[in-house]
């Protein structure tokens, strides 16, 4: 059977969203069973047996809705293999280096025993809520940073990975 996975979320504008989306995908291709769900949404994480959690960052504030996920879970998820990713400069500094985990995402990483997090650069555009993400965009100080190769790359490593906690070798396409 299988390993069942969950890519959890926190996102303000969709972006962050997307790349969870592009997680579960590549996750799904080497024969995971995955869910992509709104980390305020998940309300029982015991059926899983991967968790990626993710959240965007706001003024290197990580997402809401994953601080909560991770201080929700923390007991349930013991002993079960998590990742951890935040999405945010609105620049290539990502693409470049591997930037530290915010205050929030480092204290789900220890709560959560995570296995690893990564930064992904992040996207605003014209379509974003809030004043202060508006004035960026207005003053050109938006745009969309995500590197999906890195993404996927990322992605199919926590698959290998998945798979070998798992004891499975059902690797897809």
């Amino acid at each position: 059977m299988a390993p069942k996975a969950l890519v959890a979320y926190g996102s303000k504008n969709g972006s962050t969203a997307q790349i969870a989306e592009r997680i579960g995908e590549v996750l799904r291709g080497h024969g995971l069973d995955t869910e992509v769900r709104s980390a305020a949404q998940v309300r029982d994480v015991q059926p899983y047996d991967v968790v990626v959690l993710g959240g965007a960052l706001y003024a290197a504030h990580w997402h809401r809705d994953a601080r909560r996920f991770a201080r929700r879970n923390a007991s349930r998820l013991s002993g079960t293999p998590v990742w951890l990713f935040s999405s945010g400069p609105l620049d290539a500094s990502a693409s470049q280096r591997l930037i530290p985990p915010s205050p929030g995402a480092r204290r789900a990483m220890v709560r959560l025993d995570a296995v690893e997090h990564r930064t992904f650069g992040g996207c605003l555009r014209d379509n974003v809520k809030g004043r202060i993400a508006r004035s960026m965009v207005n003053s050109g100080r938006g745009g969309d940073f995500r590197d999906f190769e890195s993404i996927t790359a990322w992605a199919e490593r926590i698959a290998t990975e998945s798979l070998a906690f798992s004891g499975s070798g059902a690797e897809g396409a």
